[in-house]
């Protein structure tokens, strides 16, 4: 058999349907994926639409082609021998699990890396694609992840947001500030602060308070370079720190 002969079963007819039904899950998933991302990021959470859609996506592509297991490799798995192809999956998966959970950080109220965590998982999962000889597939889910990777961001600028602001005030020494005043200020500014958000911890008599405060709106709310005008006249404020957040 010649190396075009071998190569025909993975591009026959059966074979070319199977990855068409696949790439419909695939979209599917991705759809409904970036649905729930798109309530997290709304709500200024750092795994949003672009974590969700990868996760969901390569979760189905794993999901629907063990469905399929008398199409991998072209249709020819009985050539392959007694090698069962889901141990090797399973293994693969698990260990760039622990790769991608090194690229996660965490700073304060800031956590990075999920977005590029959920990429490398992805990546795995395309890599099995091909693996077991379904092309189109793996090309199609290799298409997708990069749209999002690429252009959902400038879809997620358009959408409405509700914008978090990670905050820490060092208050001068025997001020003793009011939760309820800190409160009311922040919604004055178009912020909430949210729940269970807020810590605080004292040193030589100087209270320092952290907490996310939550954007109400898009429009109506102070910009970080005002907040940061306002807090640096504040009589009681002796330090503060201000900056976007991904809770």
């Amino acid at each position: 058999m010649t190396n075009a002969q071998y190569l025909l079963p993975y591009w026959s007819p059966n074979e070319i349907a199977t990855n068409a039904v696949i790439l419909l899950h695939l979209a599917g998933a991705l759809f409904l994926g970036l649905l729930v991302g798109y309530e997290r990021s709304y709500h200024g959470r750092a795994a949003g639409m672009r974590t969700y859609g990868l996760v969901c996506m390569a979760s189905c592509a794993l999901t629907i082609i063990s469905g399929y297991p008398e199409m991998w490799f072209g249709g020819q798995m009985g050539a392959i021998g007694t090698v069962d192809p889901t141990r090797v999956m399973q293994g693969v998966v698990t260990g760039i699990g622990f790769l991608g959970a090194g690229v996660i950080m965490r700073e304060g109220f800031n956590i990075s890396g999920l977005t590029t965590a959920a990429s490398i998982w992805s990546s795995s999962v395309i890599g099995i694609l091909v693996g077991v000889g379904f092309y189109l597939s793996a090309m199609g889910l290799a298409f997708f992840s990069a749209m999002i990777m690429i252009y959902l961001t400038r879809v997620e600028a358009f959408l409405p947001s509700r914008r978090a602001v990670a905050v820490t005030l060092r208050f001068r020494e025997a001020f003793l500030p009011r939760e309820d005043a800190l409160r009311e200020a922040a919604l004055e500014r178009g912020y909430q602060i949210a729940n269970s958000s807020l810590t605080i911890s004292s040193n030589n008599g100087r209270q320092e308070w952290r907490f996310v405060a939550i954007a109400m709106s898009r429009h109506n709310r102070a910009t970080l370079t005002e907040l940061a005008a306002e807090l640096a006249a504040s009589e009681g404020v002796e330090g503060f720190q201000l900056s976007h957040a991904r809770n």
